[in-house]
């Protein structure tokens, strides 16, 4: 997502806080079996503060990212975006984005103690700038993130902190191996492992679709190719008429439940919408 973009949603999002209230809800309900996985309900958020992104914590609770979760003095720096985040052994992991005209992305992670740690990665030659999620593998080894627009690859990191080749206490942070998919894919707004050689991710493509990537191995720093296949689109219903915009996922092994979230269009974007899947095997 742009800056100019960035701005407008947070325009709507106060303008439409103030509207919504008089609008009410509708309740939407999705195929019983989307590609493997079976609808689990659906539930809502502030889009102001879960509206970009969100990760299970051990004890089945939700931590949620919003336009709104910037950190002031991440927000002075520059950074007025934070993608869809993820949590690996209690350390939490946001990824930041600068205006249209930065020249490095920013991940930070915050310890169980409540530690928070800064690791920038400035863009290689022909990197785009955007920074949309963040998702760990399950050793907590390697940091998966996303680009804009059309996309073939997704980019590797050492997890930051957690991989014991990066700094302690914050730093730079280069490139690993990246992921590079075996078709191209639009407008990734989050990923999340379900399993070491296996991710999911939500597309913002015209269909919302979900789609799953699949490793040949799991991550160890290397390249490796990832193939690309759809499971199912974001139920796209509500009593407003628009554009929606596909977020977050996240998975959560302890309960086995799949989450997506979607952006409703018009006023009533100021709360977001998050699906539930469960396996229909395992």
């Amino acid at each position: 997502m742009t800056a100019t973009a960035l701005r407008r949603r947070a325009t709507a999002l106060l303008i439409a806080a103030a509207a919504a209230t008089a609008l009410g809800s509708a309740t939407a309900h999705a195929d019983d079996s989307p590609g493997g996985w079976v609808a689990a309900g659906s539930s809502t958020v502030n889009s102001l503060t879960g509206g970009e992104g969100i990760a299970s914590r051990a004890d089945g609770s939700l931590l949620t990212r919003g336009l709104g979760s910037v950190p002031l003095r991440l927000r002075v720096q520059g950074w007025n975006h934070v993608g869809d985040p993820d949590i690996a052994n209690g350390y939490v992991f946001d990824a930041y984005q600068g205006g249209d005209d930065a020249t490095s992305k920013l991940f930070e992670v915050t310890t169980p103690g409540g530690q928070s740690y800064d690791y920038t990665h400035p863009l290689d030659s022909g990197e785009a700038l955007n920074n949309s999620f963040a998702a760990v593998s399950p050793d907590a080894q390697w940091l998966v993130e996303g680009e804009w627009n059309t996309e073939t690859r997704l980019q590797v990191f050492p997890a930051p902190l957690t991989n014991p080749s990066t700094p302690s206490t914050g730093g730079t942070l280069a490139q690993a191996g990246q992921i590079t998919l075996d078709r191209s894919v639009s407008d990734i707004q989050g990923c999340d492992f379900v399993s070491a050689t296996r991710l999911v991710c939500a597309s913002d493509d015209a269909t919302k679709d979900v789609l799953q990537v699949d490793l040949p191995h799991a991550l160890d720093g290397t390249p490796v190719t990832g193939q690309v296949s759809t499971l199912f689109q974001i139920p796209q219903s509500s009593i407003c008429s628009g554009t929606f915009e596909a977020e977050g996922v996240d998975y959560d092994p302890s309960a086995k439940l799949l989450r997506v979230e979607i952006v409703p269009p018009s006023v009533c974007e100021v709360a977001t919408t998050i699906y539930a899947y469960r396996p229909t095997t395992g």
